[in-house]
């Protein structure tokens, strides 16, 4: 009864924030890019989208704890992929532009949100496309920008990380842009619950997680790869094995009874 009371309070929450999302996709960024130059307008449009990001965290009460530094100026983030909760997980502290999958367009209201929001999409398995994502994502990178990848192509249950595709790694080798890797996984209820997999649907995945009291998350941001004279296939390698290892760090550390002590360090920000 009170999941489902805290539920339907939460989707009343999430249609005016998807409705204030329309109202600054169609009013409030064409003023702000028509009356600013492109880099304050650029500026300006990322602090709009992350404080809308961060209200839907709070809507979801989506708790993330964060290790580890990211790097500064332009950045390829690459993180294992899980749910569409990554998004807000990891936009929420930091703004960036990020890559997913061409479905994301035929989800209701988020889909368009996404777009105007100036996220790349990629067609799974469409070869011809790979060349216009890596100059989108080359571009960006070199207005000093960060983007984020998820180079599995899909999302997993969180136990495995799935094969990479290094060809998402191409623009930060022509741009000399850092590569960061990012593991991320849930946690307590969450972990069973927050999965985006299969032929689960954006709406009714919404509304299952808006019944949780809470959503836990774990980000472990990891050192920069160094890049000197490396492929992108032994760069892609290492990202993975990075945040396979991390993953199952992780997992050993949530094993440990809990009368002994585990350090973890809390970051506010990304």
């Amino acid at each position: 009864m009170i999941a489902t009371l805290r539920q339907l309070y939460k989707i009343k929450l999430i249609v005016l924030l998807f409705l204030s999302g329309f109202v600054i996709v169609l009013g409030v960024f064409p003023v702000i890019n028509r009356s600013c130059r492109p880099v304050k307008a650029r500026e300006r449009v990322n602090r709009i989208k992350l404080a809308w990001l961060k209200v839907f965290r709070r809507i979801l009460n989506l708790e993330v704890l964060i290790e580890g530094q990211a790097a500064d100026g332009p950045a390829l983030v690459v993180s294992n992929h899980v749910s569409w909760l990554d998004i807000i997980a990891l936009g929420q502290h930091l703004p960036g532009y990020f890559v997913a999958k061409n479905d994301i367009l035929d989800w209701p209201v988020i889909g368009y949100l996404s777009k105007e929001a100036g996220t790349i999409f990629v067609r799974r398995g469409d070869k011809q496309a790979i060349h216009a994502t890596t100059e989108q994502m080359s571009w960006l990178l070199k207005q000093n920008s960060k983007v984020f990848a998820f180079p599995e192509g899909t999302t997993s249950d969180g136990s495995s990380v799935l094969p990479f595709h290094s060809s998402l790694l191409q623009p930060a080798l022509l741009t000399h842009s850092a590569i960061q890797p990012v593991a991320l996984r849930y946690e307590g209820q969450s972990k069973t619950l927050a999965p985006f997999i299969g032929d689960d649907d954006f709406i009714p995945h919404l509304f299952k997680m808006l019944k949780l009291r809470k959503i836990e998350a774990h980000i472990k941001i990891l050192p920069v790869l160094e890049m000197a004279d490396k492929s992108r296939s032994a760069l892609s390698y290492e990202a993975h094995a990075g945040i396979t290892e991390a993953l199952r760090a992780e997992s050993l550390i949530s094993q440990v009874p809990a009368s002994l002590p585990v350090s973890r360090k809390r970051f506010s920000r990304f």
